[in-house]
């Protein structure tokens, strides 16, 4: 992993899709991995209004987004190893089937509990899709490749958070919440179409027992290297996804902004994302990337104390320390996950499934923190930002010289 990245590529993959292609196999991937962001952001800019026509509290309303999320995480604990025994497409087919039932159910919700349930179903199927899309990332893709395709799929699924509120406050306008629950329902269906396409591509299933296959997940726990990375890496998405669950409360509620304007500065947010795997893959050609990780999470630390400071005198102070906290979360993730898969030389899909289920728990556990006290959602940002991006930063220091990580980080040209 340490030579130039300056010359052009053309980033090989290790079994051949012969129907979908290069290019169709980057689609699959980008499809799958934007299943989350979509069912996540879809609905948000109807959350003020599900609270009133539910006539329950935002604690309430913001559990169908901390159940789902919840669920979602126990569905990847659930789909992964099976992914290892089953393969990864007869996974996909069952759980894209269980998400489209589960979305056309959530339209027939007439109460909140009814909702929440519907979401749990969703989520836990919606679990099974992004593992396995985690996996066959691995499977196709080595070392730096791999980092090259992460940045590009999670760059593209970026613009899912940008759509997905403007088609949001859209669908608001000419129907009801239970309208976006339908478009869940016919996405899942686009992405069954893109999956029959695709070849399998684990090469050697596993042959061992159901509880067998789930028992690997604490195998891959038992490697102290992981699991202590693992703890770094599952902290600060808590930051980006404690902002998704307040975001149409502080721009609605708090800011007075329309829901049609909330829509297009949350899609702003999404272009700031966009741009965090880019800046990563451009500065690590020329900054050690420990260095980049540790900046990132110092950045999380000023963005708090700046919060604290001047985030509630303005939407647009609001906006872009938000912003600057999304890049910064953004950026660690595509080194954060591959560093945690070269942990592990095998059971990829249960290193995928605890990656993805920790990373969805910890930012499910920080929405409900930043909604404890609802009167203050602004403080309470703030006060997230400081506590995980201190964590973290220490953390880091601590082990960003060891052997395991130092040798496992890609190395920028010194010539």
């Amino acid at each position: 992993m340490h030579r130039s990245d300056n010359t052009p590529r053309v980033t090989p993959i290790n079994i051949e899709q012969p129907v979908l292609g290069r290019k169709g196999t980057l689609l699959l991937l980008i499809t799958l991995a934007a299943m989350p962001p979509l069912t996540m952001d879809l609905y948000l800019p109807a959350l003020p209004q599900m609270a009133e026509t539910f006539s329950t509290s935002r604690a309430m309303v913001n559990l169908t987004l901390g159940a789902y999320m919840v669920a979602f995480a126990i569905g990847m604990l659930f789909w992964g190893p099976l992914s290892e025994r089953s393969g990864r497409r007869p996974i996909l087919f069952v759980a894209l089937g269980i998400y489209v039932a589960a979305s056309l159910l959530c339209t027939l919700a007439d109460s909140i509990n009814t909702l929440i349930a519907f979401r749990v179903l969703q989520g836990f199927a919606g679990g099974g899709v992004t593992v396995v899309g985690t996996t066959i990332v691995k499977d196709l893709f080595d070392g730096r490749e791999r980092e090259h395709v992460m940045a590009t799929v999670m760059s593209l699924v970026l613009v899912a958070p940008m759509i997905a509120p403007v088609l949001g406050a859209f669908l608001l306008k000419i129907a009801s919440w239970k309208a976006m629950f339908l478009a869940l329902a016919i996405f899942g269906c686009c992405a069954s179409v893109l999956v029959a396409m695709y070849r399998e591509t684990l090469k050697e299933k596993s042959t061992g027992s159901l509880p067998k296959a789930w028992g690997r997940l604490f195998v891959v726990l038992s490697n102290p290297r992981f699991s202590y990375l693992l703890i770094i890496f599952s902290l600060a998405p808590m930051c980006l996804m404690s902002f998704i669950g307040i975001a149409a409360y502080v721009y609605v509620d708090e800011f007075g902004l329309s829901e049609q304007v909330f829509s297009f500065v949350f899609a702003a947010n999404a272009v700031f994302a966009m741009l965090g795997p880019r800046f990563y893959i451009r500065l690590s050609q020329t900054f050690p990337v420990r260095k980049l990780i540790l900046t990132s999470f110092s950045v999380l630390i000023a963005c708090g104390v700046a919060m604290l400071l001047v985030g509630r005198l303005s939407p647009w102070y609001f906006a872009a320390l938000a912003a600057l906290a999304t890049v910064s979360v953004i950026m660690v993730r595509v080194p954060g996950a591959n560093l945690l898969l070269e942990q592990q030389s095998r059971d990829t899909g249960s290193a995928a499934a605890l990656i993805q289920f920790c990373a969805t728990l910890a930012g499910a556990a920080g929405i409900q923190i930043v909604s404890v006290n609802s009167h203050d959602l602004i403080r309470n940002y703030g006060i997230l930002m400081i506590v995980i991006g201190s964590v973290c930063t220490l953390l880091w220091t601590i082990v960003q010289h060891r052997t395991f990580v130092a040798d496992k980080l890609y190395q920028p040209s010194r010539a």
